[in-house]
């Protein structure tokens, strides 16, 4: 008898080395109902793990994507900034220069130098809203997302609940074992006892383990949401300030643009005006006074808006008395433009007659340049 029992012994310990891994499984489905009524088979579970193993991973890239914007935008406005302090400094010295005008022959130089450092300004001044705008509507809204409490907190839920789920299976484990031992105790109570106490443990385990994978999914899937959101949000806020900003820069660079090659164009221009030799000489005294023929007052031209500033291109040397000479870049008061291509105007506290043609209309000039004609 004793040899049977032995042999019988030792046939039940071969079965169940055989089937220890087999029955951590068989033991969670067999301890599948979690609490509330709400059963969690083992394939159930598995996805439920699939799932938040997805979720972590998805918002831990979202989060380092979200954190690699935000210190590119700070380097982009870092270099941003510099560029600001190095344009303004070029347009102060343009706008330097062409305040002083040192030039002796002419000023065409000089009002480009002051358009180029307008402009200048200009685009400086864009640029430096387009970085703060990067800074308060980019970089600040995704740090704070990055470092807030949702985040972490979904996360955090996770890892317990990972932490959890290897508890349980460990504990799955254990109960395999006792229920082997239980089978081979031949109605030992304390091995039935201990049995018991493993199993209601696994219960909770594997009910706990159930609601805290279930606020851990919800939790990590409205981060998800947030984050793709909320990137993307601040993705076209990012495009849509580099568009303005560039296309604000390409309107002031036309117009510079204009500015200049208007000028290049008077550079390129003949030195001087066409001989006045063929010109008919000024207007007399007596003309100039309304005392000529009707035929010569016909000939008389007034600007219809009455008088107005003119600046001179060319130097001009009166001949005659009634001639008024002229030098580069003065300003004169005209009063009267005939057809033959005289103008009467008033430089300097001097008046007298000038070939038309060597001054040009201004409408806007400095106070100071206007003191200076009279």
């Amino acid at each position: 008898m004793d040899a049977l029992r032995k042999q019988a012994s030792r046939i039940r310990e071969q079965v169940a080395r055989q089937f220890c891994g087999g029955m951590v499984k068989a033991v969670f489905k067999q301890f599948g109902g979690g609490g509330h009524g709400s059963g969690l088979s083992d394939d159930a579970e598995l996805h439920q793990h699939q799932k938040l193993e997805k979720l972590y991973i998805s918002t831990r890239a979202a989060k380092h994507y979200q954190r690699d914007i935000v210190r590119g935008v700070e380097g982009y406005i870092v270099t941003g900034s510099k560029q600001v302090e190095i344009g303004t400094k070029l347009s102060e010295d343009s706008r330097k220069y062409g305040s002083e005008n040192t030039c002796t022959n002419g000023n065409v130089l000089t009002r480009a130098a002051l358009s180029y450092g307008r402009a200048r300004a200009q685009m400086e001044q864009e640029r430096g809203n387009m970085l703060k705008a990067l800074g308060t509507q980019v970089a600040e809204p995704l740090r704070a997302m990055v470092l807030r409490a949702p985040l972490e907190d979904a996360r955090h839920l996770a890892q317990r609940y990972d932490r959890m789920r290897q508890e349980a299976e460990a504990q799955a484990t254990e109960v395999a074992r006792r229920q082997a031992m239980a089978r081979e105790s031949q109605g030992n109570p304390d091995i039935f006892m201990k049995l018991e106490s493993a199993e209601a443990k696994l219960q909770d385990l594997k009910s706990n383990m159930s609601m805290l994978g279930k606020e851990a999914a919800s939790a990590l899937s409205s981060v998800e949401d947030q984050q793709q959101k909320l990137t993307l949000e601040r993705l076209i806020s990012m495009v849509e300030s580099e568009r303005g900003y560039h296309q604000r820069v390409l309107q002031i660079l036309d117009q510079l643009e204009g500015e200049l090659v208007s000028e290049r164009q008077r550079i390129e221009a003949p030195t001087t005006p066409s001989s006045t030799d063929n010109m008919p000489p000024p207007p007399s005294y007596e003309e100039a006074n309304g005392v000529f023929a009707s035929s010569h007052m016909h000939a008389t031209l007034t600007d219809s808006m009455g008088y107005f500033l003119g600046e001179v291109l060319f130097p001009y040397h009166g001949v005659t008395k009634v001639e008024l000479s002229l030098s580069t870049g003065e300003h004169v008061v005209v009063r009267k433009v005939t057809g033959s291509g005289w103008a009467e105007g008033e430089c300097k506290g001097k008046a007298g007659w000038f070939p038309y043609e060597y001054i040009e209309r201004r409408e806007r000039v400095l106070a100071s340049k206007v003191s200076e004609v009279f």
